[in-house]
This record gives C-alpha cells, structure tokens and sequence, in this order.
C-alpha cells in the first residue's frame, strides 16, 4: 500500500515537473514582472489612464537602451514608474543607494540610487518622444519609485516624496480623492489649459508603438518580459511554427490540449498576423498549428543573464515587438 502511494506521488510529481516545471522556480523568476504588471492594473483602476509595461527605449547619449517598467498617462499628466519589488528591512544611504537587509536573497544588498535611475530613465524617454515629434511641455512627465511589497521595511522612514512605499500604496484610493498621488503637474493647475485631446492621442499612440520587452504569459497568471529567440522541440513541431517571426507575427496564444498520452499530448497554437495598418489582427486574419505542447519556448527574461526555456503547455500568450 505504501510502495503504491509513493509512486503515485512520483507519477505526479513528475507529471507536474512535465507540464508545468518547477512552481517554485517559476515563483522566484517571475515575482518581480508580476509586481510590475500589478502595479500597472491598479494605477489604471486609481487614476482611469493607460499604462504602458515594460517599454525598452533608446537613449541616444549612450547607444543603450534603458528599461521602463510603467509609463502611466492620464488626460492632464504623466509619470514614469519604477516598480521594486524589495523586501526585507530598507534603508537609504548618503549617497541615495539603498541597503536591503533580510529580503528573499537572505543577505545584504545593495540598489543603485532607485530616484536617480527613474529620473533619467524619464528624462530618456522625454527625448525619444522629442525625436518622434511629441512636443512635451518642461519636465512633463514626472517619476515614482513604488513599491508594491508587503514585507517591506523602512529603518528610518526617510524615503524621498519620489518614492510611494508600501504603507501609503495600500492606502492609496482613487480619483479624485487621491488626485492621482498629488502628480497634477503645475503646467495643468490654475489658469493652464488641460492637454489637448490631440496631444493626448498622439502621446498615445507613440507610446503604443515604442519599443517594448516581449512578453510571455504564463499559466496562473504570471509574467516574463525579455526576448523570444526561438521554438525547441521536434523537427515536425517547429517547421509548423516556422512562420511565426517577429516581423510577421504580433501574438500567439494557446488553445486546449488533447490528452492521446502524456508523451503524445496536442495543443493547438494560434496565431495573429502582424497588421502595420492598425493595432490589432482582425479575427479573419487568425491561424493556428497543431504541435506537441512539450515543445518549448526559448526566451531571455530581461532581470536575468541566463536564457530559459518555456514549456508551451506553461504558456497561455506571447506577444512579440515589432
């Protein structure tokens, strides 16, 4: 009776280790794109704007790109967000760098000037929109640290007014009570007129079209923002998803999985043709492949050095940058 329990327990370890890889794993790797993504849905719900994730926008001065978690817009003003999903008990340092001691990592860490990086990562993306034709108002848009994670610990509660922890995130509400943090720039106060709806749909639609991280969704609703690089798997299975690059293709999602045995399971793989002429690919224009959903996906997360390979059976959307 034991020995049967066992290697029902091992069956099914394996058959999650198979289908799904390791929870724990997946948890840690995606923690802090899930942070991002949740920030981004509730500032929509507490302001009414449009939240752009995950933005990788050219600076000019260093031949670079700089990484933008969250460029929020509502009619009247603008920010620029840095989530950090920080833990543990946090303090600032003379030089505007921050200690975290007692986070996940279980040791001392040190953050570049967290202010500092999202004042220039603004001023970064002020400059991309100059050079597209976006005529922006004097320091328009302005920039926040927030962060979203409830174990975190100020030592000294001297935090910068840049910076929204987690006490005054939770107790933020929404307009026009919270007046979108008190971001009201003053070019939009008092006798200033309110942006211009034609400004407001070209910012848009810039922004909209600006360069961004591929994203991977994953089942449970967790996150990856990186590079996609390619399909592994059967010779079979990947000349059917050899159509799906990123000049062509803008989405891909997964639809339910026929069981014919674990090592023969189905799943059909729809795909959206990229249309330059508009935002989206109308429902006409959809195709789909059939391929084992033990065919994986190559991807490069942005927060790592390592490239990772992603069951397609783990995923439920990818979405390509142009």
């Amino acid at each position: 009776m034991w020995l049967e329990i066992i290697c029902g327990l091992i069956i099914y370890q394996l058959y999650r280790l198979f289908f799904y890889g390791s929870s724990h794993a997946l948890d840690v790797e995606t923690s802090d794109f899930n942070a991002i993504f949740s920030v981004a849905n509730r500032l929509e719900k507490l302001c009414g704007g449009k939240a752009y994730v995950g933005l990788n926008i050219p600076d000019a001065d260093t031949g670079t790109r700089k990484n933008i978690d969250i460029v929020l817009v509502s009619k009247g003003e603008a920010a620029v967000i840095s989530v950090k999903n920080v833990s543990g008990f946090v303090s600032i340092n003379e030089d505007g760098t921050w200690t975290c001691e007692g986070g996940r990592s279980h040791r001392k860490e040190r953050l570049p000037h967290p202010v500092a990086e999202v004042k220039k990562r603004a001023s970064v993306l002020e400059s991309y929109l100059e050079q597209r034709g976006v005529a922006l108002p004097e320091g328009y848009f302005s920039y926040k640290v927030i962060i979203p994670n409830p174990n975190f610990r100020e030592i000294y509660r001297n935090f910068p007014p840049e910076v929204i922890t987690y006490d005054q995130w939770v107790q933020l509400e929404p307009e026009p009570k919270s007046m979108m943090f008190g971001w009201v720039k003053g070019a939009f106060k008092g006798g200033k007129k309110a942006m211009q709806d034609s400004f407001h749909q070209q910012l848009n639609f810039i922004l909209g079209t600006a360069p961004m991280w591929d994203r991977l969704e994953l089942k449970g609703s967790k996150y990856v923002l990186g590079e996609f690089l390619e399909f592994k798997g059967k010779e079979e299975d990947t000349q059917a998803l050899r159509h799906i690059k990123r000049s062509k293709v803008g989405h891909i999602a997964t639809q339910k999985t026929s069981m014919l045995g674990l090592a023969h399971s189905r799943l059909q793989v729809v795909y959206y043709p990229r249309d330059y002429r508009s935002e989206g690919a109308s429902s006409s224009e959809w195709r789909e492949v059939e391929v084992r959903s033990s065919t994986e996906v190559v991807f490069h997360p942005c927060n790592s050095n390592k490239v990772r390979k992603y069951k397609l059976s783990s995923i439920t959307s990818m979405s390509l940058s142009a």
